[in-house]
């Protein structure tokens, strides 16, 4: 079994700056780099649980449950991921996502 805690880690302290971040900061682009994030997570789990399948996109809930979602893409990669190169990789995509975001 794979170790996924750094990004579950990850995941809920992008999850938790997001929830401390103003609103200003929320529409300057953090919520929407966030949400892009989510549908990123979401389209390799939805891979990996069902291949073969086409993708359903994670829909745009609002700036106010961008943290939410990233916290439910990541948990949700994190269960099925199955070596550590994968959860390397993801763990990237969480952490230049969470700086692009300026969170």
């Amino acid at each position: 079994m794979v170790d996924t805690t750094p990004l579950t880690r990850a995941v809920d302290h992008f999850a938790d700056r997001l929830r401390a971040a103003p609103q200003s900061r929320l529409q300057r682009g953090a919520a929407a780099e966030a949400l892009a994030l989510a549908r990123e997570l979401a389209v390799w789990t939805q891979r990996l649980e069902e291949p073969g399948t086409e993708p359903r996109e994670m829909p745009d809930a609002g700036m106010f449950a961008a943290a939410d979602q990233i916290t439910v893409a990541g948990r949700d990669l994190a269960l099925v991921l199955e070596n550590e190169e994968e959860v390397a990789e993801a763990l990237q995509l969480v952490e230049e996502a969470q700086k692009r975001a300026g969170v």
